[in-house]
């Protein structure tokens, strides 16, 4: 069963720093591009990164890049999301997703939610004033 947990949402301010965790289970992550997403109250679902070992590719929105890194560890199964120069409009619940096409990189895949068929439970990010 594939199965994703998201973890390491918090509180922080302004410019501050937050690292995301998704620990993966049910599916080899070497061969599956993984993504970050996030949504806010009043506002679409929002593709945030993606990672892909098939072709060693990452994608971001242009909202979060230079800010924002994303990084896998395939041997504990585990996507990360470090989050930094945090600002007043990044506060969401950020999920991660999976999709079902193997060995296709992010520039393939996208950041296009009907292309992921699996999620986790999201973690809220809250950015303080």
């Amino acid at each position: 069963q594939v199965q994703l947990v998201e973890s390491g949402g918090g509180l922080v301010q302004p410019g501050g720093s937050l690292r995301l965790s998704c620990v993966a289970s049910g599916f080899d992550l070497d061969y599956y591009a993984i993504s970050w997403f996030r949504q806010a109250p009043g506002k679409a679902r929002e593709g945030v990164s993606c990672i892909s070992t098939a072709d060693g590719s990452t994608k971001y929105v242009d909202a979060v890049r230079g800010r924002f890194t994303i990084s896998k560890d395939n041997a504990k199964s585990t996507v990360y999301l470090q989050m930094t120069s945090l600002k007043p409009d990044d506060p969401a619940v950020y999920y991660c997703a999976t999709n079902t096409y193997a060995g296709l990189g992010c520039g393939i895949i996208g950041l296009a939610s009907p292309r992921y068929a699996y999620w986790g439970q999201g973690t809220q990010v809250s950015v303080s004033s």
